[in-house]
């Protein structure tokens, strides 16, 4: 025990290093016990009074201005958490880039970007803040290395709301993609090493961020949904449309009027194959049993609609 209480107070002293003033450091060090502390909430009210029971208030009050007004970089923050997880990692199997959002509930409507919008938490539309995160993954574990609240379009509208919440003038609309392709461009301008790129379809549908990605010399296992289009083989586009002699000559691909001219939604192509394409793969440890699926594997080239035209 006392040789983990020391390694807790080098790791302490670590992250306090980035928060700009010594006197911030009480607060980092008694909201850190706080989260690891037995609570059912871990919002500052329960942490004041688990850690000062007989000066709750005052408790409350610096740790309130610690989290909430204090100007320490959270960016700052992640790096050096960073910088000491990292090296205990494991990359022999391999690395991983992991994109993905996360619901947290709540019941007002102050919290700055809370709206109803999908939570992942409960699995539904509810009252929530969704922030969006990229974790660095191996195989026993990974670690947020990069974490931005989405800030809804009514939220970043309205400016009489941003003002009272305190929100930067420079934060602005942003979609998710938007803001997880931000994010790695920033990791990779950082000289984080070029792992595959994971993200599940609420990414995956969106063909600038498959873009950007490849763009950045990432490559990528995303999800989509059935109704993203793609040319299976067998299945190509038209050329360009001959040059009539007048104007610019045409270079987008055209689309046909034959089945074989057009492409196939991911759904048609899954019904379109053979029984013996398909295999039955285990591919988790569940709590009591593990998960089994059917796979198929087929290549196939995405259908940008933008390139073109009927």
């Amino acid at each position: 025990m006392k040789d983990e209480l020391q390694e807790f107070e080098r790791y302490l002293e670590h992250l306090g290093g980035g928060l700009g003033h010594a006197d911030r450091q009480a607060g980092l060090r008694g909201y850190c016990i706080g989260l690891m502390a037995p609570l059912a909430r871990k919002s500052v009210e329960p942490m004041a009074a688990h850690l000062a029971p007989q000066a709750t208030r005052s408790r409350h009050q610096s740790l309130h201005h610690f989290v909430a007004q204090s100007s320490w970089s959270d960016e700052e923050m992640l790096r050096r958490v960073a910088q000491w997880v990292v090296p205990a990692m494991d990359f022999e199997d391999g690395g991983w880039w992991i994109v993905d959002d996360t619901g947290f509930p709540k019941q007002g409507e102050h919290s700055v970007g809370v709206a109803r919008q999908y939570c992942g938490m409960l699995g539904k539309q509810d009252n929530c803040q969704v922030a969006v995160s990229v974790s660095l993954a191996c195989q026993a574990g990974s670690l947020p290395t990069a974490w931005q609240l989405y800030l809804p379009q009514q939220w970043a509208d309205d400016r009489a709301r941003r003002e009272k919440a305190g929100v930067p003038e420079d934060v602005l609309f942003a979609t998710k993609w938007q803001i997880a392709q931000a994010q790695i461009e920033h990791l990779v301008e950082q000289g984080a090493p070029k792992h595959t790129v994971l993200a599940d379809a609420g990414y995956g549908v969106v063909t600038a961020f498959r873009e950007g990605l490849t763009a950045m010399g990432l490559t990528y296992v995303v999800g989509v949904t059935g109704q993203v289009t793609v040319w299976p083989p067998g299945h190509a586009p038209l050329g360009p449309r001959p040059r009539s002699g007048r104007g610019v000559v045409a270079t987008r691909q055209r689309l046909g009027d034959a089945r074989h001219e057009r492409p196939l939604c991911v759904k048609e192509v899954a019904l379109g194959l053979e029984p013996t394409q398909w295999q039955s793969i285990e591919w988790r440890e569940g709590t009591n049993f593990t998960l089994r699926s059917r796979f198929a594997r087929v290549r196939v080239h995405a259908a940008h609609r933008e390139h073109l035209r009927t």
